[in-house]
């Protein structure tokens, strides 16, 4: 379907060769785009349109590499004598500016471009980079987000987050620049391909069978899922105006014959609660292999085989996981994150969804250990300036290290600000909160100070004080409505903490 993609030639007539303002000099881009956690991640000086990818796998080894060609749709934010993309793979073939070829450099996980002519502020331009390859390589369990690029019995598969997308893309590699994204695959006949969006073409000639897929919302590239393998896909039609669709690995078949149709009511329940899905499919890709995490990779949410084998727990755990990562879509994916000290806005509110549904349908007490909603929530309150001390206030974790990105502080902890404001504002108003937070910011980015303002237009107050002391203190303010609930000092330690808070510990240490 030719008129899905925008084509190289209608990419170059918006980006044709022009002299840079006078008005400005000339300059490079910065080689990162100012995250706090991250200071080298993504790029400075541009903002991307559109990515389209061009990507062969020669074999169908899981250990097959990536031969990849990915032009680029950008805009210049400042007149630009060279830029540069987040890039950590083997190696890069060539690279052009507005199709003449460009100066190009390694350095570090950077690739350094220098177009033959400066590129003008507020103009296209389109890069390529053609040839680059880049390998998989076997996850470890036990090392959390281990690779981004990874194989599994059944072929590879990507999980980016948070910062090593560029590990298997050149790309600008951080929430803040989402893009739209043409993917195709080049793959031998017999091998499935699958990626985010919606497959728009499949043909088989020659022995290779080549899929394209349109993910035509905005994109963050850490959200990119690119598999391909001996995977089976599992069409579950139109569900209220979204393709449903699975990939599985075969083995796992009659595992999840009556697990996986349940993301049809998890759908209906979201959006109940938060309003229209954001994007055009969904569907869950789950792998035979051991990762030690779920991700939400965007329109086709990843997992591995323990979340559903028992390893975990019964229905208690995998269902509730399968809406937090749901969740996700709305808070996330379609509403990314300013910067990754703003995750908390991920993860506390897909936490909240993951307990209101585990708390409606029974499952919260072997999802967390408690079975009430407010217990858990009390409990939760009880560890809270353990967790500040440990792991850092909500929004300021303490590094950029995955285990204190994604620390039980910035999901336990995030759900605890959110359970906090409906206290303080009121349920009405704080549903009516959620619904408008991802309208207002669908398929864009936001941050936790543009939470805070809509929370104060919405609900009629100023909460600048009262949210900031709540995601930023290093201790934890009062609970509205609750005066009777304490907080462990932090230097208490488990052993002076009842019973639950002593679970709830244990479990956020496990």
């Amino acid at each position: 379907m030719r008129g899905f993609f925008i084509c190289l030639a209608a990419l170059m007539a918006l980006a044709l060769p022009a002299s840079a303002s006078a008005s400005q000099r000339p300059s490079p881009g910065s080689a990162g785009i100012g995250d706090r956690l991250f200071p080298t991640l993504g790029n400075g000086g541009y903002d991307v349109q559109h990515y389209d990818l061009d990507l062969r796998y020669a074999t169908a080894s899981p250990a097959q590499g990536i031969d990849g060609t990915v032009t680029i749709l950008a805009r210049a934010t400042q007149s630009l004598s060279r830029f540069d993309l987040d890039f950590a793979g083997d190696s890069v073939g060539s690279v052009s500016v507005n199709g003449r070829a460009a100066t190009f450099a390694r350095d570090g996980e950077e690739l350094v471009i220098t177009p033959r002519a400066p590129l003008p502020d507020g103009r296209a331009f389109v890069v390529q980079v053609s040839h680059y390859t880049a390998h998989p390589r076997e996850p470890d369990p036990n090392v959390l987000l281990s690779t981004a690029f990874f194989t599994t019995p059944d072929g590879s598969a990507t999980a980016g987050q948070p910062d090593s997308t560029h590990v298997f893309l050149p790309s600008n590699d951080h929430p803040r620049d989402k893009a739209s994204f043409t993917i195709r695959f080049d793959v031998p006949a017999g091998t499935t391909a699958i990626a985010n969006g919606v497959k728009v073409s499949q043909t088989t000639s020659g022995g290779r069978t080549r899929y394209a897929f349109l993910q035509r919302q905005p994109m963050a590239t850490e959200l990119l899922q690119l598999a391909v393998g001996r995977y089976d896909t599992i069409s579950r039609g139109v569900h209220d105006g979204i393709i449903v669709r699975d990939a599985i690995a075969p083995s796992l078949a009659t595992l999840l014959s009556d697990k996986l149709p349940t993301e049809l009511t998890h759908l209906d329940w979201m959006k109940d609660h938060v309003g229209d899905y954001p994007f055009d499919a969904y569907g869950s890709l789950v792998v035979d292999a051991t990762l030690g995490f779920a991700l939400e990779t965007q329109t086709l949410s990843l997992f591995d085989k323990p979340w559903f084998d028992g390893t975990y727990g019964g229905r208690g755990i995998w269902e509730p996981t399968m809406v937090h990562e749901l969740s996700h879509m709305w808070f996330g994916d379609s509403v990314a994150p300013y910067s990754w000290d703003d995750v908390w806005l991920n993860e506390g509110h897909a936490t909240w969804y993951e307990w209101s549904w585990a708390a409606e349908h029974g499952e919260l007490g072997e999802d967390i250990g408690i079975p009430g909603f407010d217990d858990t929530m009390r409990a939760v309150y009880n560890i809270s300036d353990l967790l500040r001390a440990e792991d850092g206030p909500v929004g300021r974790p303490l590094s950029g290290e995955a285990s204190q990105l994604f620390s039980v502080q910035v999901y336990w902890g995030g759900a605890l600000v959110l359970y906090a404001l409906r206290q303080q504002i009121g349920d009405a108003a704080f549903q009516r909160l959620e619904r408008a937070w991802v309208s207002r910011h669908r398929d864009g980015v936001a941050s936790t100070q543009d939470f805070i303002a809509l929370a104060s237009k919405v609900s009629g107050q100023d909460l600048t004080a009262f949210l900031n002391d709540w995601v930023y203190g290093t201790k934890t303010p009062p609970m509205p409505g609750h005066p009777d609930w304490t907080v462990a000092p932090a230097g208490a330690g488990a052993r002076t903490l009842a019973a639950p808070q002593q679970a709830l510990l244990a479990r956020a240490k496990r």
